[in-house]
């Protein structure tokens, strides 16, 4: 990064029409060379250090209550030589979440739950998440430094993802994918075959409801028959 004080980035779209936005940010993983900093009543406040860039899986979120597009500022740290660095991060703008909480806990952008959805979370999410997939569990690891698990899923059917994480393996002719859920669900491996829902935040999938795909059919199909599912879900 090669400017001596700041770059004002503008973020887009505008805010105006939406109230108590959430902004997440989170650095790339060789983000260095700058802090990022929001603009608030004239005054500068640290989203991001230059020591919390070099983080994997930061993400620091605030939330913007102004009638004005969101402005940050990179500042450009002190450097002894001419070497070239690089500061890029991604952002989301999320609407009436809350951003109250430390780091990774804060993360308005987490819809992992550790309770089981109700039927009407079940149905809503068939119709609103952005992947749908029937599968089971290949594995499931921990992350206690970054607060996360991971499912690995061996898929059997993509109903909907909206970006290709759930791909096909091609030396097997598989298709896998990995979700992440928060740690303190204590996601277990167990055997069966799930329906997972949920939405995809920075390019990663992030689990939401996860019934056994079983227990999903009867509740779908009682559902249809009384005419009270909100979206049609292909059975077959």
């Amino acid at each position: 990064m090669y400017p001596a004080r700041a770059l004002r980035v503008v973020l887009e779209p505008n805010l105006s029409s939406a109230r108590h936005t959430t902004v997440c940010i989170k650095p790339a993983s060789d983000f260095q060379g700058a802090s990022i900093y929001v603009e608030r009543a004239g005054q500068l406040h640290l989203v991001v250090g230059e020591a919390e860039g070099a983080r994997p899986h930061h993400v620091s979120c605030f939330s913007a209550h102004t009638p004005q597009r969101v402005a940050l500022f990179l500042q450009a740290s002190p450097q002894r030589d001419i070497s070239r660095r690089t500061a890029s991060f991604q952002y989301e703008l999320l609407s009436n979440q809350s951003a109250a909480g430390p780091d990774f806990k804060k993360m308005a952008l987490v819809e992992a739950m550790c309770r089981p959805c109700d039927n009407v979370e079940l149905l809503m999410a068939i119709c609103s998440s952005d992947f749908v997939v029937k599968g089971s569990i290949r594995n499931v690891s921990h992350d206690s430094e970054n607060h996360m698990s991971q499912v690995d899923v061996s898929v059997q059917t993509v109903y909907r993802q909206k970006n290709r994480i759930f791909q096909q393996d091609e030396a097997s002719g598989e298709w896998r994918g990995p979700i992440r859920t928060l740690l303190q669900c204590k996601v277990k491996k167990g055997g069966g075959d799930f329906l997972f829902t949920g939405n995809e935040h920075f390019g990663e999938a992030w689990l939401g409801c996860a019934p056994r795909f079983k227990d999903f059919m009867f509740i779908y199909r009682a559902a249809r028959e009384r005419g009270a599912n909100p979206c049609e879900f292909q059975l077959n």
